[in-house]
């Protein structure tokens, strides 16, 4: 199996499977293709959340602010996974979750990609001319060891997530995402919420609660979301709007 995730709008990523089935005769699963564009951080997010999911395949990843610059294209081996990307961290977080299912976080294996070099290839949609051809050969031969054009590395890019600070009283992090939903997804683990009645965010009193709708439509709330994070949302509306909060601002959480 094959799976593609992108920030590309159509029709670029059926010019990506074009490329892939005129390799080979893998299946080929859509991730998504409306990550936030050129969102390095989101996409690594959202890959750590999806993935695991999967049964082992080779993942083709492509959200790529330095296209046709000097950065490598690389593929990550993680558990029985292998994960074609650009070097710029957005294979890395779910790397290290797919490798701590079997082991340590860190037991992953990085290789560089040597495709951008064929004449046809562009500088400017190496989803097309280098990743999707580097992920077809790969899934095709099981090992990228067996590959000529991956060589194997100590250098690439790390990307971590920010850590929050978690006292007696109170929690400060930041906003990693918004969904589409508009719900706030935060760094702030779930657990200092879970056992509260409510918290208060910007100085104001808001409810903690399991699900959404367990609130009248139009009200505030703060949850703990599937990603064991917590969220501020609103039940059939948008938190982002609601909490005045987007992508990358501070919050603190009080109780």
């Amino acid at each position: 199996m094959i799976t593609l995730a992108s920030d590309f709008p159509s029709p670029y990523p059926a010019a990506m499977r074009g490329v892939i089935c005129s390799r080979t005769d893998a299946r080929i699963e859509d991730i998504a293709h409306d990550f936030p564009r050129q969102d390095v951080r989101a996409a690594a997010f959202w890959l750590r959340e999806v993935l695991p999911y999967f049964p082992p395949a080779t993942h083709c990843v492509v959200v790529d602010p330095g296209v046709g610059t000097d950065r490598a294209a690389i593929v990550v081996e993680a558990g029985d996974h292998q994960i074609v990307a650009p070097d710029n961290g957005v294979a890395i977080p779910v790397a290290r979750e797919l490798a701590s299912e079997s082991g340590p976080a860190e037991d992953f294996t990085v290789w560089d990609v040597d495709y951008a070099d064929d004449e046809t290839a562009s500088n400017t949609f190496h989803g097309r001319d280098v990743f999707a051809p580097a992920a077809a050969d790969i899934h095709d031969a099981g090992s990228v060891g067996d590959i000529d054009r991956c060589t194997r590395t100590d250098e690439w890019v790390d990307l971590r997530f920010p850590t929050p600070e978690v006292g007696e009283s109170s929690a400060r992090g930041e906003v990693l995402v918004v969904d589409g939903f508009g719900n706030v997804i935060t760094n702030v683990p779930g657990d200092t919420v879970a056992d509260r009645e409510s918290v208060r965010v910007g100085g104001e009193s808001v409810p903690v609660r399991d699900a959404y709708a367990a609130l009248d439509v139009g009200e505030r709330l703060v949850t703990v979301g599937s990603h064991g994070n917590v969220e501020f949302a609103v039940n059939q509306g948008r938190g982002d709007d609601a909490f005045g909060l987007d992508v990358g601002d501070d919050v603190v959480i009080e109780w």
